[in-house]
């Protein structure tokens, strides 16, 4: 992948890990020019909203201080972590579970 390529993508790449809204405006947006970093990073952004929503529901049973503070501080660290490889013009997958959001989401993000 070019220079060129990268630069054209990272505002989309950047706006698809702010909230699901942001995602889902990259992921139809980028369907025009069909650029794969952005691609790259729509599935990861995709993903760690979607894995938000989720772990967030069943955290929020419980009435526990302590481990809503692990929750926000380690979900918004893999953010800043995304947001932070799409700015640099970076492919790197998100630790553990950047990969499993690659296969997962392939057939949707093109």
């Amino acid at each position: 992948m070019n220079q060129q390529t990268i630069e054209e993508g990272k505002t989309l790449a950047v706006v698809s890990y702010l909230t699901i809204v942001g995602s889902v405006i990259a992921i139809i947006m980028n369907n025009e020019h069909k650029n794969e970093f952005t691609s790259f990073h729509n599935r990861q952004g995709l993903g760690l909203c979607l894995l938000w929503m989720v772990i967030g529901y069943f955290v929020s049973q419980f009435d526990s201080m302590q481990i809503s503070l692990a929750f926000w501080v380690s979900m918004g660290a893999l953010l800043f972590l995304g947001v932070m490889t799409a700015v640099n013009g970076s492919m790197k997958p998100i630790p553990f579970i950047g990969p499993i959001f690659q296969n997962l989401f392939k057939v949707l993000v093109k």
